[in-house]
């Protein structure tokens, strides 16, 4: 999700779209909660791992 989100951020900003610049953003940060989730224990989505 972190992954995405940096390259819909890339690519927003080279291509001049903004909705991409948007979506970038939100994925970026709902990765960066899952993973802090994930990295103190707490059950994500009833998952306590992701493989």
């Amino acid at each position: 999700m972190i992954v995405l989100g940096i390259i819909c951020l890339i690519a927003g900003f080279v291509l001049g779209i903004s909705i991409l610049w948007t979506i970038g953003m939100i994925l970026l940060v709902i990765g960066a909660v899952l993973w802090l989730l994930g990295a103190v224990g707490h059950a994500v989505g009833g998952r306590r791992h992701n493989w």
